[in-house]
């Protein structure tokens, strides 16, 4: 039986696989954020609670699900759940397309549930902390590209098996 809802990662990684430094991305991209604000508007955002205080609100015309593991924080206007499944299953209540928006654990978390990904593929080798997972790209068949300055954005689907 297929879920009732899809799963989509949202993630700009740089050429060597960073995608933060010091809880913030180490770049700026015109165009990129309007993009993915298009792109998830209306729908449901699941992140974990260091991408929420890198955003430090909940971004409008999205329901915002935060993933934490500590059972008393609360912020105004968010979902809170303690994984990433309950995460997706009170998303799911809400929306029928779920973005998941960062950071490195709920990337890898999320993974197994993903069908779709829109990645940005940043052509910069920037020093940084957090990584984006590794990925079994066997699994996974480029659907659309769309090149930048100095990036691509490129959405891949999940091969059915």
């Amino acid at each position: 039986m297929t879920k009732p809802y899809t799963v989509t990662i949202v993630a700009a990684v740089a050429a060597n696989g960073i995608i933060g430094r010091d809880g913030g991305l180490p770049w700026r991209l015109k165009g990129d954020l309007a993009r993915v604000k298009r792109l998830t508007m209306g729908h449901v955002l699941v992140m974990g609670r260091r991408t929420f205080d890198s955003i430090g609100r909940a971004l409008p015309g999205r329901t915002t699900v935060v993933v934490t593991r500590q059972p008393d924080w609360r912020a105004e206007g968010v979902l809170v759940a303690d994984s990433v499944d309950a995460a997706l299953e009170l998303g799911a209540r809400h929306d029928r397309e779920i973005y998941v928006f960062g950071g490195a654990e709920v990337y890898a978390a999320a993974l197994p549930w993903t069908d779709r990904m829109v990645l940005t593929w940043v052509d910069q080798e920037p020093a940084g902390d957090t990584s984006f997972p590794e990925i079994d790209w066997s699994d996974w068949r480029e659907v659309g590209r769309e090149p930048g300055e100095g990036f691509a954005v490129v959405e891949y689907e999940r091969i059915s098996t």
